[in-house]
């Protein structure tokens, strides 16, 4: 398949296309500016807000499936406005566009999040759970997804809804690679915010094998992408310490606490291992495992 990738110099998007390319795909990048990451990777620069300017990029263009990845993903983005521009706005143009544009069907494969369930009544979470967002970037993917059902009608859309994950490569910014770089800096002493979380965390790899799987069997519909169970905050930290042989002292900063804090969070993935099979290779021991030594 010729497939353009959006967000495709994200953390998200540099192990897809390097998984697609092994799977034998051509993948074209859609970015906001220049890259030189890929080789004999074709970029097309556009702003995904700029509806015109999308048009002119794209419209000598074909192909036969579209990865959407880019957003404003980290929760604590201060510009509001842009997390809903990017996240809604932009969404809304790429299908409009791409739609407009083609000769023949395309499949979209767009990423929601499992954040849109907040603090869910009953766990583990399945996908016809109600929208609970605590805050502003799950709200965003709650509106673009009721935008997508408007356009669903003529046109194939996957939407994926990925609960946290995490592998070599991913920002410090994010809660894992934080804590893996304090430990591989053999740093003695680390600041978190609330400790008493417990998260659904799947490694990167197993994240984009079921993206591709779920384009190769041409899959429509709604999918959670998860492990199934919650892994605590105080168990990350302890296995970081077993992996690297090395001990760290954990204090809470009052200012990483958010109050609205979604405390357990984990989903089923049923419905997409129904669809693509088993498509988990690694448990987060293994993925902290792999951080630990790339980074």
């Amino acid at each position: 398949m010729r497939i353009l990738v959006t967000g495709a110099f994200g953390f998200t998007g540099r192990h897809f296309i390097a998984q697609a390319q092994k799977q034998g795909h051509e993948c074209v990048a859609l970015s906001n500016k220049e890259h030189l990451e890929f080789e004999g990777i074709k970029t097309i620069v556009s702003d995904l807000t700029d509806k015109e300017a999308l048009v002119t990029r794209l419209k000598t263009e074909q192909f036969d499936a579209v990865v959407h990845l880019a957003a404003i993903s980290f929760v604590a983005h201060g510009n509001i406005n842009e997390i809903y521009d990017t996240n809604l706005t932009g969404t809304i143009n790429l299908v409009d566009v791409v739609n407009q544009l083609s000769s023949k069907p395309v499949h979209f494969v767009i990423a929601s999040s499992g954040n849109i369930y907040g603090n869910a009544k009953q766990l583990p979470i399945a996908e016809e759970s109600e929208f609970n967002p605590a805050n502003d970037y799950a709200a965003s993917k709650c509106a673009m997804e009721m935008a997508l059902k408007v356009r669903s009608h003529n046109t194939t859309i996957t939407v994926v809804r990925p609960f946290n994950y995490t592998g070599a490569g991913q920002a410090e910014h994010f809660l894992i690679p934080k804590i893996v770089a304090a430990f591989n800096r053999g740093d003695t002493s680390i600041e978190l915010g609330n400790l008493d979380v417990s998260r659904d965390f799947t490694d990167v790899r197993d994240l984009v094998a079921a993206y591709l799987a779920l384009l190769e069997t041409r899959q429509e519909g709604i999918f959670n992408v998860c492990s199934g169970e919650a892994t605590s905050l105080t168990n990350i930290v302890k296995m970081c310490e077993k992996l690297s042989g090395r001990s760290i002292e954990v204090t809470v900063n009052p200012a990483f606490v958010r109050s609205n804090e979604v405390k357990v969070l984990y989903g089923d993935d049923r419905k997409l291992r129904r669809a693509i099979g088993d498509y988990r290779k690694y448990c987060i021991e293994e993925t902290l495992a792999w951080m630990l030594l790339e980074q």
